[in-house]
């Protein structure tokens, strides 16, 4: 059972974590790229995912997992984000979670500690999912941007 009172609270503090994340991503050397994203574009797609962490989370529908990591991916391709860079974003967005998760002063007690653990595995499995099909997307990008460059050449 995932812990209610963890999940409202990761999306009452939507804001302070997105603040956080892209601040780390903007100044990060291993998010070089990043550096050049607007603090808007970065912040609404992060804020989106913890604001509605709940729904993410308790939907469980691969298919809306896969729409929008497909959507980011295709996206960082177009920017010319490294592939390396957009993984580590992702994986820095998980990372911000755990630790607030382990900060959130919220485990008391056995349960609250097995629930934190448990929000964390399934925090893991959608960020797994979340890094296939962005990097699935993007690769499918950029072999379509290569093969449409070679058919130009070809002419």
């Amino acid at each position: 059972m995932l812990s209610d009172r963890l999940i409202r609270m990761i999306e009452q503090h939507a804001e302070e974590l997105t603040r956080a994340l892209v601040e780390n991503l903007q100044s990060n050397p291993r998010t070089a790229s990043y550096h050049q994203l607007s603090w808007k574009a970065i912040h609404d797609r992060t804020h989106n995912v913890y604001k509605n962490l709940g729904l993410w989370l308790s939907s469980k529908a691969e298919d809306d997992i896969e729409a929008a990591y497909t959507e980011l991916g295709k996206e960082r391709e177009v920017e010319g984000i490294p592939l390396s860079e957009v993984v580590y974003a992702l994986t820095l967005t998980k990372y911000h979670l755990r630790d607030y998760i382990r900060a959130a002063g919220l485990i008391d007690s056995a349960v609250d500690l097995y629930q934190a653990l448990e929000l964390q595995r399934v925090l893991g499995q959608f960020y797994d999912k979340a890094i296939y099909y962005t990097v699935r997307a993007y690769e499918r990008a950029a072999n379509h941007k290569e093969a449409a460059g070679a058919v130009k050449r070809a002419r």
